[in-house]
This record gives structure tokens, sequence and C-alpha cells, in this order.
């Protein structure tokens, strides 16, 4: 979800597979506009088997990219890729696949249904795949990961959404909506939109754990040192009209558009097997619409409780990952 991953990256024993691209042509996006050309940008672990069966798909969280997921594939990560065909993907809006700041302004509406659709041409015509074997996704990678299941459920067998939700709460869409506001009144302004990241910045590391979290780890001697920290990040990051094309895909999320807004109805639509992983005490997703969708579509759960917040994939990282692994050994 931000920049402390890169850190934690550098635990992969694996050489980092090489960037590649896939160009998606005329790219119908949910807002009636085409893109003509979407760049993809993706990576490759392991080898397909036989019958072509086990490929798990890994899209990249909000501001994230393929570089960044390299520590989540390994033998003791998510995926393994000595026995899984891994592809880490860059969700359309991060500046490496297409987005505002790389192909223009059709999308800077994006949706995450839109990134769906991308990664689906990317596994069908690019990679010549039929099905998935599974779709792990964290934060909003898990958002595409109910996504994938709700509108392509033929396609996936199995699906981790790991901090991600198929709706937003009211909550999140308040978080993100100030976050997004931000930027715009910047920009209506006639001003550099990078003037209004610092203040973004902060709000999304308030909502990153929780205060009990923030008052242990960040000592008050340290707060000037912090946030002059993430004031000069702030600068040095996405560019902010990327950054509010995943906030807008993010915010109109909603697996049960294509119900008539019933979650039931969006469960009962799924075919795969899906074991959602949610942050009790996650201040930036809300976990309660996952956890109401796991009840009733019966899919298996995995609680954290630990005060890290959306943060729990770090701070709880072996057992998610040993957790994962037991569910995709499932059902081969």
């Amino acid at each position: 979800m931000r920049f402390w991953i890169v850190a934690f990256l550098a635990a992969s024993a694996l050489a980092q597979p090489p960037l590649q691209f896939a160009e998606i042509r005329d790219l119908r996006l949910a807002s009636g506009r085409t893109v003509g050309s979407c760049r993809l940008g993706y990576r490759t672990y392991g080898q397909l088997d036989a019958a072509r069966s086990n490929a798990v798909l890994f899209p990249t969280w909000f501001t994230g990219s393929s570089a960044q997921l390299d520590g989540f594939v390994g033998p003791d990560r998510l995926a393994d890729p000595s026995r899984f065909f891994v592809i880490t993907v860059d969700a359309p809006g991060n500046g490496v696949s297409c987005s505002p700041s790389n192909a223009g302004e059709a999308l800077r509406e994006l949706s995450i249904a839109d990134m769906v659709e991308a990664e689906r041409r990317l596994v069908a015509e690019h990679l010549g795949l039929k099905t998935l074997h599974a779709v792990i996704g964290i934060s909003m990678g898990g958002m595409q990961a109910f996504e994938w299941i709700t509108a392509h459920p033929d396609m996936v067998r199995a699906a981790v959404p790991i901090v991600g939700s198929p709706r937003l709460s009211a909550s999140d869409v308040l978080l993100w909506s100030a976050e997004l506001k931000a930027i715009e009144a910047v920009e209506r302004a006639g001003g550099d939109p990078r003037d209004a990241m610092p203040a973004v910045r902060m709000l999304h590391e308030f909502a990153l754990t929780s205060p009990a979290w923030i008052h242990r780890s960040r000592p008050r001697a340290d707060l000037a040192q912090w946030l002059k920290q993430i004031e000069e990040d702030s600068r040095k990051g996405m560019d902010p009209r990327d950054y509010a094309a995943q906030l807008r895909a993010m915010i109109g999320h909603d697996v049960t558009r294509r119900f008539g807004g019933s979650l039931e109805k969006a469960a009962a639509a799924v075919r795969a097997r899906v074991l959602v992983v949610a942050a009790e005490q996650d201040h930036m997703v809300n976990p309660l619409p996952a956890l109401e969708m796991a009840a009733v579509g019966g899919f298996d759960v995995l609680r954290l409780k630990t005060d890290c917040g959306h943060m729990a994939t770090r701070c709880e990282d072996a057992r998610i990952a040993a957790a994962v692994r037991d569910f995709l050994a499932t059902g081969r």
C-alpha cells in the first residue's frame, strides 16, 4: 500500500524477473471511453505446467508496482514459483502500466473493473490462459481479486483477497475522498498538485495502522523528523494524476453493482474457493464488507487482530504466508 514495502523486499532470495509489457488494444473503460493502446506491465516467475493450470495472478496494491511484489514471491512467501507460474501485474494507473501520466486523460476516470479487464486480456490474449489457479491481491489488489471472482467466475479456481474489500464502506469513502479532494483543490486553483501530497500522505499514514500502534512506535521526540520525512517523501512519489486516478477507482469500487446491489447475489455467483484475510483493526480498508461477503458466501477467513491495522501484511507476514500457501495447495 505504500513505500515501507521496499525494505521488506530485500528479504527476497529470488532474482527479480524482467519487466515485460503487453499492449492491450482498444481497452473499453467503464466510463464509456476507449484507450487505444494500454501498455500493461508484468513479470513472471516459475513455469507453466503441462496442463497450463498452475497460473497465479498477483496484481498490485494502491500505488504499488510489480517490482515491489517481488518480496511476496518465493518458497516461503505467498506464492511459490517452484509450484506455480506466478504473474505479477502492474495495475493500470500506477505509472508503469497505462496511466493518466503516460497514456492521457481517458484514464482519469479509472475503475477497478477496468484494471481487471486489462488483466483478463493479458491472461487470455497475451499469455493464452483459459483459467487461473488463483488470484492473490493485497489491499487494492484484494479489491481486484473480489472483482475477478464475481466478474469472471469461470476463470478463477481460488482467490485470496488480503486486507481488500468487495465494496467500500462509508469510512473508506470518507478517507479516500479526503485525499482526492486535497489533490483536486490544488488542481482547480491552478497550482502544482504535488503541493497537496504532504497533507495527503499524512492522512494516509494516520490510517495505515492504528492510534495505539503510532503512539507506541513514534516517540514524541521523533515526531518532527517523522513529519519532515513524510513531507519529503511525498514530493518524490507517484505522479498525483495517477494517484488520483487510482483513488477514484477505489472510491467507485463495488462488485455488487452488476447484482442489483446485493452482496448475497454477488457471493452466490462466485465459483472459486476463497480465503479472505481481514485485519480487524484496519482503519484504511474497513474489513466488515469482506467479512460479510465471506459469511454469506461460505468463504474461508483468516482474522488478524494486531493493532498494525492495514499494515498487518508486514506485522503478521509469516502467519499470512503460511495460511495462503496451505490454501493454495488444497484442491490443486
